[in-house]
């Protein structure tokens, strides 16, 4: 008779689990292009794939940064599917296409750090947006996108709208004062040979840097993240055959997406998502 239960209990979790995840498959939408602000010096909008939510009242949302080499089709796929399965509405940013640009890993248009509120603009006129609830999230030239966003000066200042909260996976951190506006979490790896870890604990410990004075405490403390044996590019399952770009290495690592993926979610709801809406 034990064995029984244990059988049926085993089972009842199982059928809770499907039930679980069917009604977080239903709750997503397929993404769908939406255009916005015109960047200087281009004719054509941004345009981002939005993933939308079902809730009967406005969503917390997420602006997602891409990297150097462009490629947003494949961070919607990502993050934004994964985001928008947590019940947050997904904005995924492509700043090259409009611009006419490949990629930017020797050198980007200076506007391009105002693609983030560009898109929160956009968000925030939305209805089914919470407008106090948005966040940026960004990886490599898209962390440095995020971290620029929340940072005190003159891209923050200029917008009337603001950020909620950051997510950097393996930015650069030199050129930081760690003065962040708001929550902020850096996730990066260990032998990250592109966008050094030693640079991000620099910056959180309010260590001097090259041509950089920095004092800790004068912003909103940054959570660091660092993973061992993971190099940059860490959460991206296509590098699981590690190569060399640009004369560095990238390649996925298992254990430190998987952590990233359970870090991220605890920092969402710690800011922008569950623990915010119970209050």
């Amino acid at each position: 008779m034990r064995k029984l239960a244990r059988c049926v209990a085993f089972a009842t979790a199982l059928l809770i689990a499907d039930a679980l995840a069917c009604l977080a498959a239903r709750s997503q939408s397929p993404p769908t292009i939406v255009e916005f602000e015109n960047p200087l010096a281009s004719p054509r909008p941004l345009q981002g794939y939005l993933r939308r939510t079902h809730g009967a009242r406005p969503s917390p949302a997420i602006v997602l940064l891409h990297g150097c080499a462009g490629d947003w089709g494949r961070l919607d796929q990502r993050w934004g599917k994964q985001n928008s399965a947590w019940g947050y509405v997904t904005l995924t940013v492509d700043s090259f296409g409009p611009r006419g640009i490949k990629q930017a890993c020797g050198g980007m248009p200076v506007d391009l750090a105002f693609d983030a509120y560009r898109a929160l603009n956009f968000l925030v006129q939305q209805p089914f947006v919470d407008p106090s609830r948005v966040a940026a999230m960004g990886f490599s030239l898209g962390g440095w996108l995020a971290l620029t966003s929340v940072e005190r000066g003159i891209v923050e200042q200029i917008s009337p709208n603001k950020f909620r909260a950051a997510i950097a996976f393996y930015p650069p951190c030199l050129g930081f004062k760690d003065n962040m506006t708001v929550p902020t979490l850096i996730l990066i790896g260990e032998r990250d040979d592109w966008t050094p870890a030693g640079e991000c604990r620099n910056m959180v410990d309010g260590r001097d840097d090259w041509g950089i004075s920095r004092r800790k405490g004068d912003g909103i403390p940054v959570r660091l993240v660092v993973y061992p044996d993971a190099f940059h590019g860490f959460d991206v399952s296509s590098l699981q055959t590690p190569i060399e770009y640009r004369g560095h290495h990238l390649e996925f690592n298992q254990a430190a997406a998987d952590r990233s993926i359970e870090a991220v979610r605890e920092f969402l709801d710690a800011t922008i998502g569950g623990k915010e809406q119970a209050k």
